[in-house]
């Protein structure tokens, strides 16, 4: 005899069913986590062990590597470890490495189109806004378009404004334009052209290169980024006399690079790490450069260090040579005069806006801390 199931409780065993064949779906349809066996990128700087900017590519692969999970692994070589600086792109395009940090002047061989991205005044933008034409201007975009012209199969992230780069370091101070001409200084990128037509033997060296030469006589006069670089990689210990400020490098940001074939085979989250990465360590990074910048100028002085600003008449003559360097060079190549273009649209109307807005900062530091007249 079969016995009669009430009402309550048929619908209790519905659902019960019910519940369980929907936790079965939900197994089904939910995505595996993948067991297989964590991907290693090498990467290579274009930096010495010791700089700040080495530093800043060990940040970005640790924030990498601490969101994959151990899923992704990004190590980190400083410059020379495989390849010469300047030959990082190359190696990136052909998977001899599968990334790398940089910046884009160091590619200015392959078209000098590319060191716009932080050569030059930049129309009067600073590095951060820069950054936003990039992602917001159509930089990002054109960058693709000028990789691909040039055969070069990678994916970049720019990021991290640098602060305005010093005019350099010199035996004697620079007290007009005319103490430029003759002197074998190291610069790189189009910076290459300004100084050229300020009267400089220009000689391109690589970071790690520079005060060695200072120091043997194969240049006089140098430039590199910024008081932690200068201070760390030695300037103090061969030349006394910094010059700052400048127009020539007074927008730069570094280049993050990945070979695309490596890049393109990682799951889709594993790319919004490294573009999540990317941007918090170009926020991180401009942090740590005020707290270590400021830190390495009052060291610098304590070295002997005597820091000159850079006489107004040296920065106009960087604009007007400027202006005849992009004329020639926008004749030249279309890709060039596209950049610019790009730029010139974009940092009239936000240059606007923020030389609008933006109160007088040095107002208020001199208000608190300059000397006061008696």
């Amino acid at each position: 005899m079969t016995a009669k199931i009430s009402a309550p409780a048929k619908r209790r065993q519905f659902l019960k069913n019910t519940a369980v064949g929907a936790t079965g779906a939900a197994a089904l349809a939910a995505p595996m986590i993948s067991t297989a066996q964590p991907v290693t990128f090498r990467f290579q700087s274009t930096w010495p062990a010791k700089d700040i900017f080495h530093e800043y590519a060990n940040d970005f692969a640790k924030k990498v590597n601490d969101m994959a999970g151990g899923r992704l692994k990004i190590e980190v070589l400083p410059s020379g470890s495989v390849v010469p600086a300047f030959q990082l792109l190359d190696a990136v395009n052909k998977g001899t490495l599968d990334g790398g940090h940089g910046v884009l002047a160091y590619h200015y061989p392959k078209s000098n189109a590319l060191a716009l991205w932080g050569s030059g005044p930049a129309f009067g933008m600073d590095p951060n806004m820069v950054l936003a034409w990039h992602y917001y201007g159509g930089g990002k975009a054109i960058l693709e378009e000028i990789y691909k012209s040039l055969n070069i199969d990678v994916v970049s992230f720019i990021y991290g404004p640098m602060p305005t780069q010093p005019l350099g370091w010199f035996k004697k101070p620079i007290a007009k334009v005319e103490d430029l001409k003759g002197l074998k200084y190291r610069t790189v990128g189009l910076a290459v052209d300004i100084f050229t037509e300020l009267g400089s033997a220009v000689n391109p060296l690589p970071g790690s290169e520079v005060v060695p030469a200072l120091d043997r006589g194969l240049i006089d006069a140098a430039e590199f980024n910024n008081a932690t670089s200068d201070r760390i990689l030695g300037f103090a210990d061969v030349v006394k006399n910094c010059m700052l400020q400048s127009f020539h490098q007074s927008g730069e940001q570094f280049e993050i690079l990945f070979n695309k074939g490596k890049y393109d085979a990682l799951p889709a989250e594993l790319k919004s790490v490294i573009d999540y990465a990317v941007q918090a360590s170009s926020a991180d990074m401009s942090w740590k450069a005020i707290e270590r910048n400021s830190q390495d100028y009052i060291e610098l002085k304590k070295a002997g260090v005597k820091f000159y600003k850079t006489p107004d008449a040296i920065l106009r003559a960087q604009l007007d040579v400027w202006d005849k360097v992009i004329a020639k060079k926008s004749g030249e190549n279309p890709a060039f005069k596209k950049v610019l273009d790009s730029q010139k649209a974009f940092a009239q109307r936000a240059g606007q806006w923020q030389n609008d807005y933006m109160v007088d900062f040095k107002m208020a530091y001199n208000h608190y801390f300059a000397a006061k007249k008696a």
